[in-house]
């Protein structure tokens, strides 16, 4: 079998990198990410328990107890954390090793067995691993051959199994928001870590699950309330969105 050709972005992979220990500073360069992280976590929970996607532990009293995850692009750990402490068998990979180090520590400090590896998806996925649940969330928009990469993650899920995506759309509202507002106006996250036009389209996605065997089954936008100061789920899908997918068998 040829060798998945790597989809890695190495500037963006060395700019995340030399967060270090900030990326679990809620006031620090990535606390946009942590206001946004319980609405991932909530919408990504309540899909898979809708699908009723991998049998439970009996008596464990999570609602993730018994399901596998893999969290491609972990980053320090935060949504790879957040899985595991509702039940998830958690495995986090990033092509960083310094993330992963950042991880393994924060992680061993909050009593968390979780499986964190310094791997790209396309490796990860030439070894045959199979999980219930694939996440690649705030991820797609920096890699280098966006369809590849979903192939190759998606490759990991096993039949029947589910893929999440969460992006930022290619809009010029996502323009001023994100990019102009977000990293030069606001500081919410350091200037330069996105790039407008590796932004996806909800279309594009679409696309690229369906040419890698998955079925798109869900989808939702997610906007920022600046009255109440939090993210929140809605309609609109014109800046940040979620999608789901599930693995044909």
């Amino acid at each position: 079998m040829q060798a998945r050709r790597s989809t890695v972005d190495g500037a963006d992979v060395e700019r995340f990198e030399r967060l270090g220990d900030d990326w679990w500073s809620p006031r620090g360069p990535m606390r946009a990410l942590h206001q946004f992280n319980p609405q991932r976590v909530e919408w990504v929970s309540r899909q898979i328990s809708a699908r009723q996607i991998s049998k439970r532990l009996p008596g464990a009293g999570k609602p993730l107890a018994g399901i596998s995850i893999l969290d491609i692009g972990c980053g320090g750990g935060i949504l790879s954390e957040a899985l595991a402490k509702i039940g998830a068998r958690v495995t986090g990979i990033d092509p960083a090793p310094g993330n992963i180090d950042v991880a393994r520590r924060h992680a061993e400090k909050s009593g968390l067995d979780i499986d964190y590896r310094a791997v790209t998806a396309e490796a990860l996925a030439e070894t045959g691993a199979v999980f219930d649940v694939v996440c690649a969330m705030e991820v797609i928009e920096h890699v280098t051959d966006m369809p590849a990469f979903v192939a190759a993650a998606g490759a990991l899920a096993r039949s029947g199994g589910l893929f999440f995506a969460a992006t930022l759309n290619r809009t010029l509202k996502s323009f001023a928001l994100a990019i102009v507002g977000a990293e030069y106006v606001l500081g919410w996250v350091p200037p330069g870590t996105h790039q407008w036009e590796k932004f996806v389209t909800p279309a594009e996605l679409e696309e690229a699950m369906e040419s890698a065997g998955l079925d798109p089954i869900a989808r939702t936008g997610v906007v920022y309330d600046p009255l109440r100061g939090e993210w929140r789920q809605n309609r609109d899908m014109a800046v940040n969105y979620m999608m789901a997918a599930e693995r044909r068998a």
